[in-house]
């Protein structure tokens, strides 16, 4: 199945490395729970860390795709401020000048609190049925945008596609299950979602109000419907948050849960079964 979810739409395909709201101040990152996230060590600025996971806790894993984009810096400082963890699926064409080369570097050097993950070098163009009916081209472009980006692990998501590659895993529609099987080949993990935030494809708006998103992994929590059970994934995109009330929106959306002891905020590193990728 298609998904509409990743579209580029050239209206709001425009980005700028000013996009940061006003009031949003960086903060201090968050208290690492323990064993549950990778770690730096003094060989390599990115280290693989076996996960574990608390039994009476559930897992939040907070995405942002297409950028960078304007909001992307508004959404790197609320993860900050709040002292949460998220990850950003980014787009290798985006970072066409220093500026937004910048913001790539902001994100991956965020790490370990923020993970910078491949979202493709072109965003398939917007053309998806003919980027996936190529699967060796299509795997060329993630393969491109994993050098350009400097991706540090091998953790993808499809454009327009919610597709699943983990340790003993490839879940993926008709469409992409060609290249899912290549990126599986070469060890890359595929990672889906769960929850959409969506957006209006005229304005970038967020289209679901604060409190319907939180009754959305509210339920995928409680009823079990998320991919794996007790974690759920939750996709938004960047351009979403420019605007400064709808950077309080996510600020609001992020803050009450964290308020909820059952939840823990993670990079999709932590997320199960997933292979081991190596850092470049």
């Amino acid at each position: 199945m298609l998904l509409t979810g990743c579209s580029n739409s050239p209206q709001t395909k425009r980005h700028s490395a000013g996009g940061d709201t006003p009031g949003v101040e960086k903060g201090a990152a968050d208290t690492v729970p323990k064993a549950v996230m990778p770690k730096k060590d003094s060989s390599h600025q990115f280290a693989w860390d076996s996960t574990s996971y608390d039994t009476s806790k559930c897992y939040i894993y907070l995405t942002f795709d297409d950028g960078p984009q304007n909001g992307t810096m508004n959404c790197y400082h609320i993860v900050k401020d709040l002292g949460i963890k998220a990850t950003f699926f980014m787009v290798g064409m985006h970072a066409d000048d220093r500026a937004l080369r910048n913001i790539v570097d902001s994100i991956r050097d965020g790490y370990p609190e923020i993970l910078l993950a491949n979202h493709s070098f072109t965003h398939a163009n917007n053309k998806y049925h003919y980027f996936y009916d190529h699967p060796e081209m299509a795997m060329e472009d993630f393969l491109k945008a994993q050098e350009s980006l400097q991706v540090p692990f091998k953790i993808i998501r499809l454009p327009g596609n919610s597709a699943w590659v983990r340790e003993g895993e490839v879940r993926a529609s008709k469409l992409v299950k060609p290249v899912t099987l290549l990126l599986d080949s070469l060890q890359y993990n595929v990672i889906g979602w769960d929850v959409e935030w969506n957006f209006n494809h005229k304005t970038a708006r967020p289209v679901q109000s604060v409190t319907s998103m939180l009754k959305l992994v509210e339920e995928a929590m409680n009823r079990g419907e998320s991919h794996t059970k007790k974690h759920v994934v939750i996709l938004s995109h960047d351009r979403m948050f420019r605007h400064p009330e709808d950077a309080d929106s996510l600020y609001n959306f992020i803050n009450t849960l964290k308020q909820n002891p059952r939840y823990v905020f993670e990079t999709i590193t932590s997320y199960p079964k997933l292979k081991t990728p190596g850092s470049n």
